[in-house]
């Protein structure tokens, strides 16, 4: 069920379908991170600079190799900050977009079965908040348990496993259904929503595929839903069934 739903999602994420959804998100996505390294360039440079003047007054001409050499090691501090932050900004770029690409794989992979309702606006940008959190504890994870001997990698995988997988299939679940029951779903299956996160996690960690982990996420936790919830529909219906011929 988890890989089937994987694989399925890892094939919209380049078809005709998603394409759109694809773009936008880059698109904006690059946008963002371009505004953020101007940002990040000015905050150095209106506090760093006076910081170094007046730390060193009366620098002597050959001193001027020093805004040089603290040009590049900011220049080479803020290309690392930036790659930490290219997949908490593309998490929320792709907030916006999450009922879309729930509607399209409900459209193309099930189309006779009953559509979704678009999760509430407020609920949605709660997501994307949520999954930024996610992303940003997870990066500052990866970056200190690696000195954790022992631990090291595997808290990553683990505490994001089970915070993305959580999230993300309560969003499909409650395009079904009310957030209570969405969440009570989840929790009877929460080994398989588990272990689906976890999956989630490995293609979050890859460079650059980052870019499209909310995308993934989302298309593998419709499929997912939908398979646990027809599960869950044909156990209902054998015991009603046992019920009635033992009744």
């Amino acid at each position: 069920m988890i890989l089937d739903s994987a694989r399925a999602a890892a094939g919209h994420l380049f078809s005709a379908p998603f394409r759109g959804v694809f773009l936008k998100t880059l698109g904006l996505t690059l946008l963002a991170l371009v505004a953020l390294w101007f940002g990040l360039s000015q905050m150095f440079e209106w506090l760093a600079w006076p910081w170094l003047e007046a730390l060193l007054p009366g620098l002597p001409g050959w001193a001027g190799w020093l805004g040089v050499i603290a040009a590049i090691v900011a220049g080479i501090g803020l290309a690392l900050g930036l790659a930490l932050l290219i997949a908490p900004v593309t998490a929320v770029v792709a907030g916006f977009f999450l009922d879309d690409v729930a509607d399209l794989v409900e459209r193309t992979e099930y189309p006779s079965d009953p559509p979704g309702r678009p999760v509430p606006v407020l609920t949605s940008l709660a997501l994307s908040l949520k999954f930024l959190g996610i992303v940003i504890i997870g990066n500052l994870l990866a970056l200190l348990l690696l000195l954790v001997p022992g631990v090291n990698i595997a808290a990553f995988f683990v505490v994001n496993g089970y915070l993305i997988g959580r999230e993300f299939f309560e969003f499909a679940a409650m395009r079904f259904q009310p957030e209570a029951d969405a969440k009570a779903l989840r929790r009877r299956n929460a080994g398989t929503v588990f272990l689906a996160g976890l999956v989630i996690a490995a293609f979050m960690a890859v460079p650059l595929l980052n870019l499209l982990s909310s995308l993934f996420a989302c298309a593998m936790m419709v499929h997912l839903h939908k398979a646990v919830a027809a599960r869950e529909a044909a156990v209902s219906a054998g015991r009603r069934g046992l019920r009635q011929a033992t009744g």
